[in-house]
């Protein structure tokens, strides 16, 4: 009766678990105490159910009477309720150069603003094109310059820091709203 069994599903069911005695358990909370394995299987083939390995490092190792199956089946509803209450956060990025025109600024900085209100991470970034690399400083100016245009409603996480050909800076949503 192996139903709803995954490959990586490593669970030990029915003839699959060959102990000398376990501590058994039925699906309705009796307790048949310490038997055989082969006694367990009997009790558990006469309701129609499995014979579940719960707790295989136990002395003696204890067996449950349930139907499998069905217990697949909630524990996989329980993991996505959980994953239906999670909060994704999403991040948007916006490029910006070192030798960034003051209007661009501007029409980048109200994108980003756009996101913030949205409730949504921003992630401003400077990319340095060859001798640029020499002075990152300037990559850090520009993102200085942005900073005070999104301050109002955003927190920094952390200040602009240079990483690889980029020169990053990390703005969150204030949690006010």
């Amino acid at each position: 009766m192996n139903r709803g069994r995954s490959k990586k599903d490593e669970t030990k069911l029915n003839e699959d678990i060959r102990l000398a005695e376990v501590r058994c358990m039925g699906d309705d909370g009796t307790q048949y105490g310490i038997i055989s394995s082969d006694e367990a299987l009997d009790i558990a083939h006469e309701k129609g159910l499995d014979l579940v390995l719960i707790a295989p490092t136990a002395k003696p190792p204890v067996v449950k009477i349930m139907d499998y199956g069905k217990f697949k089946y909630q524990e996989e509803k329980k993991k996505k309720e959980a994953k239906k209450k999670q909060k994704k956060i999403e991040v948007k990025e916006i490029k910006l150069s070192v030798k960034i025109a003051e209007n661009d600024v501007n029409y980048k900085v109200k994108h980003a603003r756009e996101f913030l209100e949205a409730g949504k991470h921003v992630k401003f970034r400077v990319f340095l094109r060859g001798r640029e690399m020499a002075n990152p400083q300037a990559g850090k100016d520009v993102l200085n310059r942005v900073w005070p245009m999104v301050e109002d409603i955003a927190t920094k996480e952390n200040e602009p820091k240079f990483e690889g050909r980029y020169v990053n800076m990390y703005v969150v949503p204030n949690k006010d709203k």
